[in-house]
């Protein structure tokens, strides 16, 4: 079968390609094979979405929505894959069934680079049930340590332009990524001790950027707004980013000198899991490409917002399907004189040069229950 490409904003593209990609300007023959690298733990994830509240002891709930779909490290890799950037993941996966459906969507559905992953024999899966209630989410996990570490060979990890690691995880992989030249975003989690140690940030000499939130990047630098916070980071990193939630989010880029601010995209969410890992992801491939300060946070801002528009952390992460659904319903409302979609039309131009001018292959959503036989006939 020929398959007939065609030619528009100097990118060749095929009319029913699955994906899109946005790095193709800037892509050189002598690129490592992968945009992004990460690690971390996968769970198995069942959310239960629009409860009023979480259940009292002895009560039963029952929600309005329901959804499973690989969770963790998952939802950065699943939103980086979808925004089109050639992902790698190490991570381990259990040998049971949740194990298979999870390695199967993962590499095939999403196109994720599993080759340094593993399966380990007579393992079980991570779990993790999630509820959203009122903007806000609660959680139960059940898992076990891995037999042992997925890093312990680091030879096999595939080469990268960029990585993303959690300063809370396994850092031992830090010294290889700097020989290869990567360039690294590091994020950090809640500190549960309370002691928010400036120790916890050494790793950070070694890394491109940080994306913490703004409790994080307060208790660190020990400050009272994100914006003081910001300054302080911008010390460690060439490039920092605070996000502070339905506030917006700040940078400061020290490789271009640019300093922005964004405030956040308002929506109705139905479900918070997985938002930042879809900021996190915008901002590796506006990084990368090159974009602006203050466009790689507007972009950010509207891909975490779709983001939280559906159910389910990584299966909710936007393509760029949805991506241009959302430009092109915007500049209609704008045409309609809707004064609301005329200030994001005048924020968000440089969409335009973004979006694809052809279709693209939908994505697939959570589901109440992952099918089996059936996803060998749909899986879109």
């Amino acid at each position: 079968m020929t398959i007939e490409l065609h030619r528009d904003h100097d990118e060749v593209f095929c009319p029913d390609c699955w994906a899109w990609d946005p790095m193709a300007r800037v892509r050189k023959p002598e690129d490592p094979p992968l945009d992004v690298i990460t690690t971390g733990t996968v769970f198995f994830d069942l959310i239960f979405t629009g409860l009023p509240r979480l259940p009292e002891p002895g009560e039963e709930l029952w929600s309005t929505g329901m959804g499973s779909c690989p969770g963790g490290i998952a939802n950065l890799a699943t939103a980086s894959a979808r925004l089109g950037l050639r992902t790698g993941l190490v991570a381990g996966f259990g040998d049971d069934t949740y194990g298979d459906w999870m390695w199967e969507t993962l590499s095939e559905q999403e196109r994720i680079d599993l080759s340094a992953s593993r399966q380990f024999p007579n393992f079980h899966s991570a779990i993790t049930v999630s509820m959203a209630f009122r903007g806000d989410r609660g959680m139960v996990t059940h898992g076990h340590p891995l037999p042992e570490p997925v890093l312990s060979d680091l030879t096999r990890l595939p080469s990268s332009k960029a990585a993303v690691i959690d300063l809370n995880g396994d850092v031992s992989w830090l010294d290889e990524l700097k020989r290869r030249g990567t360039l690294v975003f590091a994020d950090v989690g809640f500190d549960e001790t309370g002691r928010w140690d400036p120790a916890d940030l050494e790793p950070l000499a070694q890394c491109h950027a940080f994306t913490p939130n703004s409790v994080e990047a307060m208790s660190y630098t020990r400050t009272d707004t994100p914006a003081e916070a910001l300054h302080k980071l911008a010390d460690l990193v060439p490039l920092a980013v605070v996000t502070d939630g339905v506030r917006g989010s700040y940078a400061l880029d020290q490789t271009t000198g640019e300093q922005a601010y964004c405030p956040a995209l308002s929506v109705e969410a139905i479900d918070p899991t997985g938002a930042g890992d879809v900021f996190a992801a915008s901002c590796v491939l506006g990084t990368l490409a090159g974009w602006p300060l203050k466009q790689r946070l507007r972009f950010a801002s509207l891909s975490s917002a779709l983001a939280v528009l559906g159910f389910g952390g990584s299966l909710a992460a936007p393509g760029w399907g949805d991506l241009s659904d959302w430009w092109r319903d915007t500049k209609r409302r704008a045409a309609d004189n809707d004064p609301k979609a005329q200030l994001r039309v005048e924020q968000y131009g440089f969409m335009d040069d973004l979006v694809p001018k052809h279709r693209v292959q939908g994505v697939r959503r959570a589901m109440g229950t992952f099918a089996m036989a059936s996803d060998a006939e749909h899986h879109y």
